[in-house]
């Protein structure tokens, strides 16, 4: 139920804890907290997409003063993994060696090479002499299924489980989700549509490019410093694959200047660290911006064909899609984000009697797909309700009506979504209040300003989830420190979501105290609770929770201590969160910090410190919806975004003010998905846009003001209410631009970015 109790702490506009540090340019991160004297690490890399290493010379380079080693295919383990940072068993195939005698995509590794200093190390890469046996490349995912050209042929090639792969036919993955007969509810249906719709392979962009210290403590464990949203999956990972045990290494995070799903997979972490094993000294490898764009990983590129049949009044019946998603030269992630194009999208038509989801994921030489914030759901999302768009201009009935006809209510179960019970949604009030916000009703569908400009207005909704139900774990630790404020330990990554914030306000709620009496331990594998990570929307809803579990524990450990030292029943001691009294005599106490101090000297000592681990059974989705305003000129197809309006249900508002800037920001990203972010290759498979001189995301001129505002549900099962809000908001940007064009100018964009080429060789086709 709802707690009646009027909260201190959460639901405030509580600044971030690092927000000062951040703003005076005081942050530390990997690379600033690096010594003196460390190895500088860069890896030579292959200049083409797809070939067989015949021969590799390093002796001249290793003349080179200051060169410590070079290490090629032959000095590494021959252990295949998967860089992708997912929870044991991963499913995503492990079909990588550190560097490998086959390269598979233009700048995959070929050599590491570590020296003194990085003028010595550029030295070295250009005097090592490659031979290639060059091979035909793969670069169109549409025809990678079963083609001539195999990219993984290698005989210790694994799966922890079967994912529908098929290495020889070039598949990682493939499965269906069916309910009920769709072809029968087509043929009910008064109309039936079928669209296809193409996304890109787009660039994560963080401000802080992949980066990874490494160094040998005095007992000859490994220690890794390290920019990554996953210490405890990067430990067992590079453990794996140089054949330690998992207690030989240790992971920290320091600051993270950015990830969205980038550093969900480990890109930076083994090449310094097989140097400082093979040397036994500090190595450091930092990635240049073009690496980051070109070696790294990106968003998955998808081809997905929809099919919705419904009546005429606009009930859905029937939903079909079949998704290809491009994984690129290996397999991180690719069999979790293809499911979450329908499983994320689908459920929001409760209304379907049946539905089919089908996919493939293919490899092709380019470079490796991973994780990007929406995760699948982005895609998804563009696909779907791009359609469904499509659908309400067919039936001429407003796409905001038509939602509201078929989205779930609450206490529905949702068979496309695990079957999971929607246990809180205000979706339908996201709707309402996002057209009240953006006009909807004076400006649907277009507005013409003058000869040849027209003003349009689109929409999409979305939901994501909150962790992965029975696979995300949380652990967090409480201490009672000896002056009575608490130290909070956590595993989950403060990836600049401020994470570390709101997780302190809700620990500063239970404990009834102020948040400056809460600090937070950064992570590092050695003392910090187990926690899968920063992603999946997980931090708020599972670590959250297991906040709460600790909390409760530590007040019990509190009063049962204050009821000890003031000699009184248990039952009878309350606690404040600065004094443990009596219930029957309120003046018979005890102050915290006197209560505190009593536990680090004299007798009997007793340490308080709770533990509390959290992994739920459902996943509740946070609901969202987003409105587009923009301004198409017929004369040249310029298409300018003049207001964008984002409405959110994520369950109780942890902290307005990150939530609002998490909202912001999301729906920018997703805005230069939309217009801005082209990814491309040439014929011999070299990106062609490595650079953000080339590589479009916009700037704070190309953003209108975006609005954002909370209709908040409550959801029962998390903590005090929230569910989550990290990806979300990045999803309804690219469904809904797409239509306002369309409603401006009467054509629909089904490739993404939509550029003013695009929109006017469309409208030139309509009109020939």
């Amino acid at each position: 139920m709802r707690s009646a109790i009027q909260l201190k702490q959460v639901n405030q506009r509580i600044p971030k804890l690092d927000g000062m540090a951040l703003t005076t340019g005081k942050g530390v991160y990997t690379d600033d907290i690096v010594p003196q004297g460390c190895l500088v690490v860069k890896v030579l890399r292959s200049p083409h997409a797809f070939a067989k290493i015949k021969s590799i010379k390093t002796d001249t380079a290793l003349r080179v003063d200051g060169i410590e080693c070079i290490l090629t295919y032959q000095d590494v383990p021959k252990i295949r993994y998967t860089l992708a940072g997912q929870s044991y068993p991963e499913p995503s195939p492990y079909d990588r060696y550190i560097l490998e005698q086959v390269v598979r995509y233009v700048g995959d590794p070929v050599a590491i090479v570590a020296g003194r200093d990085e003028k010595a190390v550029d030295k070295a890469l250009s005097m090592i002499h490659v031979k290639y046996d060059v091979r035909e490349p793969l670069l169109d995912f549409e025809t990678a299924k079963d083609h001539k050209t195999v990219i993984h042929k290698e005989d210790d090639y694994h799966n922890n489980f079967d994912i529908g792969g098929n290495p020889a036919k070039n598949l990682v993955a493939s499965g269906s989700d069916i309910a009920g007969d769709v072809d029968a509810e087509f043929a009910k249906c008064d109309v039936v549509l079928q669209e296809t719709y193409y996304t890109k392979a787009n660039a994560q962009a963080m401000m802080e490019t992949f980066r990874t210290y490494t160094y040998l403590d005095c007992n000859g464990r490994l220690n890794v410093v390290s920019s990554t949203q996953i210490p405890f999956h990067c430990r067992r990972t590079i453990a794996h694959a140089l054949g330690l045990p998992q207690t030989a290494v240790r992971v920290a995070k320091p600051r993270i200047g950015g990830g969205f799903g980038a550093k969900q997979t480990m890109v930076s972490e083994l090449f310094p660290a097989l140097v400082t094993m093979k040397t036994g000294k500090p190595a450091k490898m930092i990635f240049t911006r073009q690496e980051s764009f070109a070696a790294s990983n990106s968003r998955h590129q998808m081809r997905m064909t929809v099919k919705l049949g419904a009546t005429k009044d606009g009930i859905i019946k029937a939903i079909s899609l079949h998704t290809l998603s491009n994984a690129g030269a290996y397999g991180e992630h690719a069999s979790t984000t293809v499911g979450l194009t329908g499983h994320k999208t689908i459920p929001l038509y409760s209304k379907a009697n049946a539905f089919k989801f089908t996919y493939d994921v293919v490899y092709t030489n380019t470079m490796a797909a991973g994780a990007f914030r929406g995760y699948g759901a982005t895609q998804g999302c563009f696909a779907v309700e791009s359609t469904v768009n499509q659908l309400a201009n067919m039936l001429h009935i407003d796409p905001a009506e038509l939602r509201l006809k078929n989205i779930p209510q609450q206490g529905e179960k949702m068979p496309a979504y695990y079957n999971e019970t929607l246990s809180s949604s205000m979706l339908e009030n996201c709707i309402k209040k996002g057209k009240q916000m953006i006009g909807w009703d004076q400006k649907y569908p277009s507005v013409q300003v003058d000869d040849h400009r027209v003003r349009g207005v689109g929409m999409s909704i979305t939901m994501q989830g909150s962790g992965i139900s029975n696979i995300d774990v949380a652990s967090v630790a409480i201490r009672l420190n000896d002056s009575g404020f608490y130290t909070l330990m956590i595993g989950a990554t403060d990836m600049g979501t401020g994470c570390d914030t709101i997780l302190a306000q809700m620990a500063a709620e239970l404990m009834h105290c102020p948040i400056s009496r809460i600090t937070v331990d950064g992570v590092d594998t050695d003392h910090s609770p187990y926690d899968t990570g920063s992603y999946a929307s997980s931090t708020t809803y599972v670590t959250g929770m297991a906040v709460v579990k600790a909390c409760a524990q530590l007040t019990s450990m509190i009063k049962e201590e204050g009821a000890r030292l003031l000699e009184i029943p248990t039952v009878l001691a309350e606690f404040d969160g600065d004094r443990v009294y009596s219930s029957a005599d309120r003046t018979h106490a005890i102050s915290l910090d006197k209560l505190a101090q009593s536990l680090v000297g004299g007798k009997p000592g007793n340490w308080l410190c709770a533990n509390a681990s959290h992994c739920s059974p459902t996943s509740p989705p946070p609901m969202m919806a987003g409105f587009a305003e923009v301004e198409v000129d017929t004369e040249t197809g310029e298409l300018k975004l003049l207001d964008y309006v984002g409405v959110v249900d994520c369950g109780t508002v942890v902290n307005p003010n990150l939530a609002t800037v998490q909202a912001e920001g999301g729906i920018a990203q997703g805005i230069g998905m939309a217009m801005y972010e082209d990814i491309q290759y040439n014929e011999y498979g070299k990106m062609s846009n490595d650079s953000f001189m080339q590589y479009k995301i916009p700037s704070r001129l190309d953003v209108p003001n975006i609005r954002v505002a909370f209709e908040s549900s409550y959801e029962p099962t998390g903590p005090f209410g929230a569910k989550s809000i990290g990806e979300i908001v990045i999803n309804t940007p690219s469904p809904a631009i797409a239509d306002a064009v369309f409603n401006a100018v009467g054509v629909r964009i089904q490739s993404l970015p939509i550029t003013a080429e695009k929109i006017k060789l469309a409208m030139l086709q309509q009109n020939e």
